[in-house]
């Protein structure tokens, strides 16, 4: 090593900071291939008093080379941070796991207690994993606060040797009497999928420590996308939640809000590109509204999200004193969409938040059928036909059957006859109920299935007469089933709303077993009159509203309805 590098080495450690001690060779490209080609690296390591991070990423080692450097090491006990990325360009992949073994063996053996490992951008694949296996599991992470491994190539195997190492680790760590309390995990870009995910995310409610967790572009859908939502729900200080580029869909959208209304210290979520939907940009509106005072940036860009869902997640951050941006870009607004957003969050005085929305994708088209859902459309239709295989095909008014309806569990006397209204509603065998018809209701429907609760609502009010005595039964007893709803979680109630939402033809659902109804009269008067009750929330009267002032065409055939229907969401809205 030339005698100019050696004196800005000199220069830099002089300059350090007390307790901070720290050699640098990133970025020089360096060709390290052997023992003397790191004769100068190794004896500036064994001079150097104290070292506590070493830097050598942006070079490519060599076994021996990585050899050598790591019998530099074994006397370090005070290293603490190794970072180590992009230090194996050109390298063949069989020569990255001893050169692993070899510099995690020498941090073994001198005793050192590891805070971060940075090992980014090294593509060493599950083999490599495997070569940090050893050093993971050991003393020398149980001190371990950041471990980054972005763009390893790490596949499915990978994933789940990592996530064993890191579970040992903690048991070890703790049997030791302090348990490994890891505060940042990265590993984009490394093909996880979903058995990868899920076999992470026992490692991270094991963990419960998370302030930060970014798994971009990992190829993960539902699936895996739930497990590390329920995972994630065991990190209350989870700070930053990046998985960008990964596939969502209806259900790992609702999985994840329902996970972040458990984390309030969250100050920035990225679900860019993820497929969030329309449905799932309501659901995380439902958890925005019930929390995340320091909520920073929020990035649901790229999700196929229609305008009035935009419109809900909007109103859902007024409010939020530390929000700096919303990036809802390249959604399916259209031109007049987009404007409409902008002028509704100036009137918010919340403009300036809203990031560009130049790649927009336009409205989408009813007609088109998304390729990338059939799959899951699949999936959902064979669980539909094993749900039905003891079922009698009775639909009425174009909602689903009875089954599931009724909660199963020992039924009051006069359940056959609220069954028999539910099979085949009519106003006569609704009054035929008598007084305990709210009370029946409310102790057989269960009000934790939105699907079944919007169905029964339907059912209840598609016999609406505009005689008093049929009024009244109807609004009693669809009052009395709202008020059970909205009394539980934000999450349950936007649920519902989502699914009212769909029957009612006003979104277009993922799910096939949530079916469009013919839209009567009645549905939209029970819910006028619902929504004018003190019990009816006034945020989840903002749902409704956005959606019915955006689509009030598939409202036509009940225009007056519809429009009180509007006038009264519009008054609850603006109170």
């Amino acid at each position: 090593m030339a005698s100019g590098d050696i004196a800005q080495i000199t220069e830099a450690l002089a300059k350090t900071h007390v307790g901070e001690v720290e050699l640098s060779y990133k970025g020089r490209g360096l060709k390290l291939d052997n023992a003397e080609s790191v004769k100068e690296m190794v004896q500036e390591i064994e001079q150097c008093q104290g070292l506590q991070s070493l830097r050598l990423e942006g070079n490519t080692l060599g076994v021996e080379a990585a050899q050598a450097i790591a019998k530099s090491l074994e006397a370090k006990r005070e290293l603490e941070q190794c970072h180590w990325s992009d230090m194996f360009t050109g390298r063949l992949r069989s020569e990255i796991p001893p050169s692993l073994k070899s510099l995690g063996n020498a941090l073994m053996t001198s005793g050192a207690r590891l805070t971060h490992l940075d090992l980014s951008d090294n593509a060493f694949g599950p083999d490599g994993v495997k070569g940090i296996e050893s050093l993971l599991k050991s003393s020398a992470c149980y001190t371990l606060r950041e471990l980054r491994l972005n763009n390893c190539g790490m596949g499915i195997g990978g994933g789940m040797v990592l996530a064993s190492a890191l579970m040992e680790c903690h048991k070890q760590s703790s049997a030791a009497g302090s348990p490994l309390r890891l505060k940042v995990f990265i590993a984009g870009r490394n093909r996880l999928e979903n058995d990868g995910a899920t076999a992470l995310a026992k490692a991270f409610k094991l963990l419960g420590s998370l302030e930060e967790v970014h798994v971009p572009q990992n190829g993960i859908n539902h699936p895996g996308v739930t497990a590390l939502a329920t995972a994630l729900k065991h990190n209350p200080n989870l700070q930053v939640l990046n998985l960008n580029d990964n596939t969502f869909t209806r259900r790992g959208s609702i999985a994840m809000a329902e996970a972040i209304t458990h984390l309030q210290c969250l100050k920035v979520i990225n679900f860019g590109d993820c497929l969030v939907r329309s449905e799932g940009a309501i659901a995380i509106a439902g958890a925005l509204r019930a929390g995340l005072p320091f909520l920073r940036e929020l990035n649901l860009s790229f999700g196929e999200i229609c305008e009035a869902a935009a419109v809900v997640v909007a109103k859902a951050v007024q409010g939020k004193a530390d929000l700096e941006k919303l990036d809802l870009n390249g959604n399916c607004f259209g031109e007049e969409g987009c404007e409409a957003l902008r002028e509704m969050m100036e009137s918010m005085n919340i403009e300036d938040l809203l990031g560009s929305l130049s790649d927009d994708e336009g409205e989408p088209d009813d007609d088109d059928d998304d390729d990338d859902e059939e799959e899951e459309e699949e999936e959902e239709e064979e669980e539909e036909e094993e749900e039905n295989e003891h079922e009698e095909g009775a639909k009425e008014n174009g909602v689903n059957g009875t089954k599931d309806i009724i909660e199963e569990k020992e039924k009051p006397q006069c359940s056959s006859e609220l069954t028999s209204f539910l099979i085949f509603p009519s106003a006569e065998k609704l009054i035929s109920l008598g007084a305990k018809r709210t009370q029946l209701i409310e102790q057989q429907v269960d009000v934790s299935d939105a699907s079944t609760v919007s169905e029964v609502f339907l059912k209840i009010s598609s016999v609406y007469k505009d005689e008093p005595e049929v009024k009244q039964a109807i609004f009693e007893s669809t009052d009395a089933l709202l008020k059970k709803v909205f009394s539980n979680s934000h999450s349950q109630s936007y649920s519902f709303i989502t699914s009212l939402i769909v029957n009612l033809g006003l979104l277009k659902s993922e799910d096939k077993k949530i079916k469009k109804v013919t839209v009567l009269p009645g549905h939209l008067l029970a819910l006028e009159h619902a929504a004018a009750q003190e019990f009816f929330p006034a945020d989840q009267a903002g749902v409704l509203e956005a959606f019915v002032s955006r689509n009030g065409k598939v409202l036509e055939s009940c225009c007056s309805a519809r429009d009180a229907l509007k006038t009264t969401l519009v008054k609850m809205t603006t109170a």
